[in-house]
């Protein structure tokens, strides 16, 4: 009698074909908006997602500065900066955040929704955010994302 065996499909770095996605922030908010991103840029979307590979996507990120926050949270949200010297510990508000540096609200919180080893690093570079409109990727003809 022979046994049936399952081959389970491993995927290989250099066989990854890497795809080009635009996202409009504007009035999107962060927390589900980033979700998506990291799974994007995971390789999470895709059905030969292997956890080891890097087999994400690139993502475009336009309109950060349009993003929203919901609740009390442009006040209540702290980031915390540490000098590592004593008493040098900064805390801002995602309000000031926003207006300093918009970009920063979506990388903190996609780069926390991605595994922390030395494989986020490689997935965090595929992922450009821009605070207006334009960019420097037209060239390679991104398609723009749905978001459920």
């Amino acid at each position: 009698m022979q046994t049936l065996k399952q081959k389970s499909y491993c995927a290989k770095p250099q066989d990854q074909k890497r795809q080009w996605y635009i996202i409009d922030a504007s009035h999107k908010v962060l927390g589900r908006l980033s979700t998506e991103l990291a799974n994007v840029i995971r390789g999470k979307n895709k059905p030969t997602f292997t956890p080891h590979v890097d087999c994400g996507d690139f993502v475009v990120v336009t309109n950060a500065q349009n993003i929203k926050l919901t609740g009390k949270k442009w006040t209540d949200k702290m980031y915390y900066d540490h000098s590592k010297h004593v008493g040098g510990l900064k805390a801002q508000s995602a309000k000031a955040i926003l207006q300093r540096n918009p970009r920063r609200l979506i990388y903190d919180a996609v780069k926390g929704m991605l595994p922390y080893n030395k494989l986020a690093d490689q997935m965090i570079k595929k992922l450009k955010i821009y605070k207006g409109t334009e960019h420097p990727h037209q060239a390679q003809n991104p398609i723009e994302l749905k978001l459920p």
